[in-house]
């Protein structure tokens, strides 16, 4: 079961970008915008089977703000 770390401290409507941990706590899920700007996925240069999504710097900042 995935568990939500933080979302959009933003957020108005509850389906915004969050981040999630996986059930072993050993990789991150983001849930964000999907980047379909094709001069930005040039610039990544993504390999078959990944995306890119775009999340608020706030949101991050949040999540690992609260580890310290």
């Amino acid at each position: 079961m995935l568990r939500k770390l933080t979302g959009n401290p933003d957020c108005k409507n509850g389906t915004c970008p969050t981040l999630w941990a996986t059930e072993d706590e050993q990789n991150y899920i983001v849930q964000g915008y999907v980047v379909a700007d094709p001069e930005r996925l040039a610039q990544l240069a993504l390999p078959e089977g990944e995306t890119a999504v775009m999340i608020p710097a706030a949101m991050l900042e949040e999540h690992f703000d609260a580890r310290r």
